[in-house]
């Protein structure tokens, strides 16, 4: 028991010195992804755009793509995701910012009760920092601070150096998208000019202004993230299609062996039906914003503050569990 009892210290040892590591190298990693994407775009639009057919018909979808790559990143590294203490995110009025499908406040709820079941989130004491905070709410180790609707902290492998939470979510999940486009893209489009790089070709010429080792490693680099952003962004969007975020879906999994003990099945009260689920994590429809904010990187607000969330119809809280039987955070306390 003793023995025990000093593993799970070391463990919680070097899982809070894994945290202070990536919270100090988490400006590098946006300095590093910021590099990293300019070089990409070089490439492509340099060494690849100009030998696509009917440019003037290729290339204003192609600079959407990179628009929407390089805005959304933008946006998920600095829209604060949603601290529990901040003043609720405001909607603006500048060119960036969508307007919405219909007139609605710009605090509380943004979603009409058309169809759907809004109820008050309840709030519990956090155990870290004592705040009081809505359901949804987990404190992040590496922030320090509560977060509305958390998900994770990520440092790595998007390089955004903050969480992601209620309010810049959304714009992660496109950033990944566009990314995984992007990458698709320059990885098909720029297959001849790869082969043409490493002399597997009979042109012995490089007109190119990008050097033919920047333009390999960029091409490597870009066929490896297509396939594991892809796999991320596939992973995050099965879960948005759930009504949970990442960090529910393990408290999900244990709620699910609770009710099993017990002979009853749980039911996630956020679970609105897939197309639903989407619909309010993108905030799109006739309650929400244009399809088109999807496609231009508009600047748009979540439908809900946090302080109230879709249930399904005839449903309080989770089926399956009892009160007092929710996931908090982890403990900090080595004794634990």
């Amino acid at each position: 028991m003793l023995c025990a009892r000093h593993v799970f210290r070391c463990f919680k040892w070097l899982e809070r010195a894994g945290d202070r590591v990536t919270g100090a190298a988490g400006p590098y990693f946006v300095g590093l992804a910021v590099v990293l994407q300019a070089i990409g775009a070089a490439s492509f639009f340099t060494v690849i755009q100009p030998s696509l057919p009917l440019r003037w018909l290729t290339t204003p979808p192609c600079v959407l793509i990179a628009l929407n790559l390089f805005t959304h990143y933008y946006y998920v590294c600095t829209v604060p995701p949603g601290f529990v203490q901040d003043e609720v995110l405001q909607p603006g009025n500048g060119r960036l910012w969508a307007s919405p499908s219909q007139l609605r406040p710009s605090t509380g709820v943004r979603w009409s009760n058309h169809g759907i079941v809004l109820l008050t989130a309840s709030t519990t004491p956090c155990r870290r920092c004592g705040l009081m905070r809505p359901e949804r709410a987990h404190h992040c180790r590496i922030c320090g601070r509560c977060v509305i609707k958390y998900d994770h902290h990520c440092p790595l492998p998007a390089g955004i150096n903050q969480c992601v939470g209620l309010n810049n979510e959304r714009h992660f999940v496109l950033f990944m998208a566009y990314l995984v486009l992007s990458t698709f893209f320059l990885s098909i489009l720029g297959y001849s000019q790869a082969l043409e790089a490493v002399g597997l070709t009979y042109s012995k010429n490089w007109p190119y202004i990008v050097p033919q080792l920047a333009y390999i490693l960029t091409y490597m680099l870009s066929v490896v993230i297509c396939i594991a952003v892809f796999i991320m962004l596939c992973w995050h969007l099965w879960g948005v299609a759930r009504g949970e975020t990442s960090v529910e879906a393990q408290d999900h999994e244990v709620y699910k062996r609770i009710a099993r003990d017990r002979g009853d099945n749980f039911v996630n009260s956020f679970d609105l039906g897939r197309s639903t689920n989407l619909r309010l994590f993108f905030n799109i429809g006739p309650d929400g914003y244009p399809w088109y904010t999807l496609i231009l990187p508009l600047r748009i607000m979540p439908y809900t503050d946090g302080r109230s969330w879709a249930r399904r119809k005839g449903f309080q809280r989770h089926q399956g569990i009892q009160e007092g039987e929710e996931l908090t955070d982890d403990d900090d306390d080595d004794d634990a």
